[in-house]
């Protein structure tokens, strides 16, 4: 028996092999640090992996690093030590921050234009792209999974209450007669709210159109101070306290620790992100509702708008030319209308296109899945200089500060005068400091 057959299968074996290897390695890999877990963790997965399988010259390698503030403090030490990665999921409020950092990252806006991507910043819903736009019209960073304040309540509860399941309360006075009847009915937490700054400050502010910091919000400035001392303000918080003190609103911690205590089927209404959408399709074991977030009827211009939350994705600087045009192409994929209709109809954050939220739209989805496009609805509006959004320095810092003197008011050891005054100052340092540190 010749020996030449199994010979030359052996070269082709090891040929194959050395071919499959060539065209891996000639794969440019794209590193992407995010702060999605859960459901959300595992639809990141699936862009990446979407993406990957729809072309053959990138390879998009998606990282779980913690939450926002976390997955941004790491991204910044491997800036600093040489290796920091490719795109980097920060949420909104350290935009500020990384506006700043302009040696650690490269406008979006560039980054398509030199991965040679046709691309329409008028494409994206304008109060999304604003958000993450320089004065100079240049957009910074790339509108990933953006998210609103909305209203959640649980049909069933509302139901045994004697409450009318397809007409939830849009003002505060309604809130507060509806939490007064839930709780004669049993429920010991008519009301609880996610994210106290974003919601019932932050929020809250732009959908009065007032501001919650001066200089537009920031936008105009590093020497914007807070502004949410005014008697609106006041009299918001003192109305959430005095339902605290009957029972009506019951504190669950800061960020998104009440999201679990509507879910559950704990408490019957909560105000917070849009994005909760997906927990509570997945996970609720009772009908639910989707409203708008409430305001105070009196108020001249109200409801106007409410801001974005959720994060965008950041293009690191300091890499190759062919990995920014991979970076490109994502971002290119992320934009396409199936996609980003996919992704807002899985998780509940916004389409961030307006021909995803028309594609969305014409598939009917809104009308079988009621409430989805209020999200929608309060971002498409028209936006003033008081409720474009708010982009201050050390964001992060004045929110902590806000939900240490929020709960000082909750408990009753300060009035609402002096907690709000308190958070204030603390905050106002906050900004100063970081006036301070960029001032060059």
């Amino acid at each position: 028996m010749s020996r030449k057959p199994l010979a030359l299968a052996a070269v082709a074996a090891v040929a194959a092999t050395l071919f499959a290897t060539t065209a891996a390695q000639a794969q440019t890999e794209i590193q992407w640090w995010h702060s999605m877990g859960g459901a959300l963790g595992e639809w990141v997965n699936d862009l990446a992996k979407d993406f990957n399988a729809s072309q053959k010259d990138y390879r998009i390698v998606p990282t779980f690093k913690g939450g926002y503030d976390e997955s941004m403090t790491a991204a910044i030490a491997a800036f600093r030590a040489g290796n920091a990665p490719h795109i980097l999921q920060v949420f909104e409020v350290g935009t500020a921050t990384m506006m700043a950092s302009k040696g650690a990252i490269v406008p979006v806006a560039k980054v398509m234009a030199q991965g040679g991507q046709k691309w329409d910043p008028k494409i994206y819903v304008p109060a999304v792209a604003g958000y993450y736009t320089a004065p100079n019209g240049e957009m910074l960073s790339f509108p990933f999974n953006s998210s609103t304040t909305v209203f959640h309540y649980n049909k069933d509860a509302f139901k045994a209450a004697g409450l009318d399941t397809e007409n939830p309360p849009k003002t505060w006075p309604e809130v507060a007669l509806a939490a007064a009847k839930l709780k004669a009915s049993g429920h010991k937490c008519p009301f609880t709210t996610s994210w106290q700054s974003w919601t019932q400050l932050e929020s809250f502010s732009a959908w009065h159109n007032v501001e919650f910091a001066t200089l537009r919000n920031g936008f105009n400035g590093l020497g914007t101070r807070l502004a949410f001392t005014t008697p609106l303000h006041v009299r918001h918080i003192e109305n959430l306290a005095n339902m605290s003190k009957q029972g009506l609103f019951i504190y669950k911690g800061r960020g998104n620790a009440a999201d679990s205590t509507f879910v559950s089927g704990e408490c019957a209404m909560v105000t917070g992100s849009s994005a909760l959408y997906g927990n509570i399709k997945r996970n609720a074991k009772f009908a639910s509702g989707i409203s708008t977030l409430p305001y105070y009827p009196d108020v001249p211009g109200a409801p106007q708008n409410t801001v974005i939350g959720g994060a965008s994705l950041w293009v690191m600087a300091g890499k190759k030319p062919a990995e920014y045009k991979g970076i490109a192409a994502f971002f290119a994929y992320l934009s396409k209308p199936e996609v980003a209709a996919a992704s807002h109809q899985r998780t509940g954050y916004l389409p961030v296109t307006i021909p995803s939220f028309e594609l969305t739209e014409k598939s009917g989805f809104y009308k079988a899945n009621p409430g989805t496009d209020v999200s929608v609805t309060q971002m498409i509006r028209k936006t003033t200089d008081k409720s474009r959004g708010i982009r201050l320095g050390n964001f992060v810092q004045i929110r902590t500060i806000l939900d240490e003197e929020m709960e000082q008011i909750w408990s009753g050891k300060k009035t609402v005068q002096e907690g709000l005054a308190a958070a204030k100052k603390r905050g106002d340092e906050q900004l100063v400091r970081f006036q301070r540190a960029n001032k060059g």
